[in-house]
């Protein structure tokens, strides 16, 4: 990809695409500032060379219209203080108001605009939307890997109209998330949890092309062990997925791949803080029960797998990890992988926050910023924010 050290930003208008859309609470306090200062070095880097910093993002889902809940000016205070530099706020990210702020704009000053999604042209790239958008620069960053998976007109349609250069957060994420998946050094595993096989099929499709080993948790777990023709009781379940599941087991069987499901698993009569858990063995998990982890046997053989592997990618947690009683499986696979020698990804979403939580960030090779975005990358899907960026 194009990159931004191969850009000219000296007295520049650089319009970079950022993805400031943080949790907040109702009083609009921001909960969780990772991906803001995930963009920070592209940010300092643009400033340190004297260009022109016009900042764009969205925040949440407004449809198409202003919502002053999902306004940017929370994020621009909070962004104020950690570029430890002036940041000013644009009224709306296009017109004739926001032209005249680009204009005044002096080397080294920041503008943050306000949410695109406050128009509908955002989300359906529309042309004249998109030509007003890069009418305010002279070049074209995209830093924001967490939408590199839609086509909107400040991820892709401005890339037509500007150079396009990829910031040092997409860069680090194309190169992460592509030397997992490319890896030479084997063992490579993959471990996947979460609710649904159906989120995660051609993802399984893929990695059987890439991977050694893997592990499969988290209630999509319940469709193969049922495929197997095990009783799952109440569990969740995709029985119009079975057969498919089937098929994968087979396919993986047919590579060579470890697949490797629970043998043992947590279960319970209801999902709530005062369940009572028990653990049972796969082949005996009665009709009026349902599984909510991986059990302790699976745990361990999950763990052995772990230390031995080279190249580690995960994405998804192995059970309801939001209750104590059916955490421990999420809790011990991340800290093995945490503990273990491989180079290791987390593909954002729950198993990011997972990390975060038991405060190992520090001992995972690189943590995704994406959710939708790295699960289509690791499915194989060229995402268009990247190809916009000369991928």
């Amino acid at each position: 990809m194009r990159n931004l050290r191969d850009a000219e930003l000296d007295g520049k208008r650089v319009l970079m695409r950022v993805d400031f859309n943080v949790p907040m609470d109702k009083e609009g306090n921001i909960l969780d500032d990772s991906k803001m200062r995930a963009a920070l070095p592209s940010m300092e880097y643009i400033l340190a060379h004297r260009g022109k910093l016009i900042l764009m993002s969205h925040l949440g889902r407004p449809k198409g219209k202003p919502e002053e809940k999902y306004s940017l000016k929370g994020v621009a205070a909070h962004l104020n203080d950690l570029l430890q530099a002036p940041v000013s706020m644009a009224e709306d990210c296009v017109g004739k108001e926001v032209e005249e702020r680009v204009e005044g704009l002096n080397p080294g000053e920041v503008l943050l605009l306000e949410n695109l999604r406050f128009h509908s042209g955002e989300e359906e790239n529309d042309a004249e939307f998109t030509q007003q958008l890069a009418a305010l620069g002279d070049l074209y960053i995209n830093d924001a890997f967490g939408t590199a998976h839609r086509a909107h007109a400040s991820t892709a349609g401005i890339a037509d109209h500007l150079p396009a250069y990829a910031g040092f957060l997409m860069e680090r994420e194309v190169k992460m998330l592509s030397n997992v998946l490319n890896s030479p050094q084997s063992p490579r595993m993959a471990i996947l949890g979460g609710a649904k096989v159906a989120d995660k099929l051609g993802i399984i499709e893929n990695l059987l092309e890439k991977m050694d080993v893997i592990l499969i948790g988290g209630g999509m777990a319940n469709t193969f062990i049922q495929a197997q023709g095990k009783n799952v009781g109440r569990s969740l379940l995709e029985k119009d997925l079975l057969t498919e599941a089937l098929r994968l087991i087979e396919k993986a069987e047919q590579k060579k791949v470890k697949l490797l499901l629970p043998t043992d698993v947590v279960i319970a009569e209801e999902i709530s803080t005062d369940a009572a858990a028990a653990v049972a063995s796969v082949d005996e998990v009665p009709e009026h029960m349902m599984i909510v982890d991986i059990g302790p046997q699976t745990i361990e053989k999950y763990k052995e797998e772990i230390y031995k592997a080279k190249t580690i990618i995960w994405n998804g947690p192995m059970g309801v990890y939001e209750y104590e009683q059916f955490a421990r499986g999420t809790r011990e696979v991340t800290e093995a992988i945490a503990n273990s020698t491989a180079v290791s990804v987390i593909g954002g979403g729950d198993s990011a926050v997972v990390a975060h939580d038991l405060g190992l960030e520090n001992k995972i090779t690189h943590i995704s910023t994406g959710g939708g975005a790295t699960l289509e990358f690791l499915e194989g899907i060229k995402l268009p924010g990247v190809v916009a960026c000369g991928a």
